[in-house]
């Protein structure tokens, strides 16, 4: 029986960084795969012409959407299974309801593997803010204070605090599976969300403004999508106690910064973002020099684990396909709309 066909698009840099090297000869070993030799990504065009030769495809960070004309020569074309998180960029949504749905065409996504790292600097970044390690550490470096008396020694730091989460995304949902040590109280505000799903996740399930009102931290996972343009404004941010953590590390779109800035300029909450809009921040913006507001590159993202594991949940996807097995990260196409 011969090996399933796989075009393998993306470049030999992306390879090194998302596949360990067994991982990867596994990859070799059980299909038929294709190697794009060159340094750099293939055009549009380059794929539309040969990708009528393969069962499948592996995409990732760089490779081209996939053209109407490309799908529709693709009769052979059973799965596409993207070596990084979103797939939303690959095809347009008539392709999705005119060509990938009645296809029945097989769409896999490895955003769990990159959950793993956003999820790990989201916590990160709520016991760093709590606890002030920022601004201690410019205290003793910058003005030579050991101990600002204007700084509270204690407060209400991750334990047994109350959590806000605003979205239960696939990195909300790792958020939550994190915090469960720390003895917190978990509320989401998640439409799509079922009470009985929140349920199982053990959370308790808030509308919006509820969430910033009662949580001691909040931190934000929706998907850039219209519905969550500034879904987080003035009215969110005044509701949220003295001494709150904020943290941003879904796209920087879902808050309203300017509201974000006359907040953040009373100095009364503390403010971690790893994405802003625009991004990079303008060098001049007035967020950036204010010390209760860390910033971070947009790096949530990185990190050797969650990238390793991308490798393997392409690999996991493409032989679960192939062996008619539940397809890990097979993206609901169905729910194309809500789609990070």
């Amino acid at each position: 029986m011969s090996l399933p066909a796989i075009w393998y698009l993306p470049a030999p840099n992306h390879t090194r960084t998302v596949f360990a090297p067994a991982v990867y000869q596994r990859l070799l070993d059980n299909f038929a795969l294709t190697i794009n030799p060159g340094p750099g990504g293939l055009s549009a065009q380059q794929v539309e012409e040969g990708l009528h030769q393969f069962d499948g495809v592996v995409t990732g960070w760089g490779t081209p959407p996939l053209t109407p004309a490309a799908l529709q020569r693709a009769g052979r074309l059973q799965i596409v299974a993207h070596s990084a998180g979103s797939v939303k960029h690959l095809f347009t949504p008539e392709q999705v309801e005119g060509e990938l749905i009645p296809r029945q065409l097989c769409v896999a996504s490895a955003n769990g593997a990159i959950a793993l790292n956003v999820a790990e600097h989201t916590v990160g970044a709520l016991i760093a803010m709590c606890r002030q390690w920022f601004t201690h550490a410019r205290n003793i470096r910058e003005k030579g204070l050991w101990l600002d008396p204007g700084l509270p020694k204690t407060g209400q730091f991750l334990r047994g605090a109350t959590i806000g989460l605003i979205s239960a995304s696939t990195v909300g949902r790792e958020v939550i599976r994190l915090l469960q040590p720390f003895d917190v109280q978990i509320l989401v505000y998640d439409p799509f969300l079922s009470d009985w799903e929140a349920g199982r996740l053990g959370v308790e399930k808030v509308e919006l403004d509820e969430a910033f009102r009662r949580a001691d931290m909040v931190t934000v996972h929706a998907p850039k999508i219209p519905e969550t343009y500034h879904l987080i404004g003035a009215r969110q941010l005044g509701l949220l106690r003295n001494g709150a953590v904020f943290v941003n590390t879904s796209r920087g779109a879902v808050l309203d910064h300017e509201a974000l800035l006359a907040e953040a300029r009373t100095g009364r909450i503390l403010v971690q973002l790893d994405v802003t809009d625009p991004e990079p921040l303008p060098a001049d913006h007035p967020l950036r020099a204010l010390e209760n507001v860390v910033i971070t590159p947009h790096t949530s993202g990185a990190g050797q684990y969650g990238y390793h594991r991308i490798g393997e949940y392409t690999l996991l996807a493409l032989e679960a396909f192939f062996q008619r097995r539940p397809v890990p990260g097979r993206v609901d196409l169905t729910r194309w709309a809500q789609l990070a």
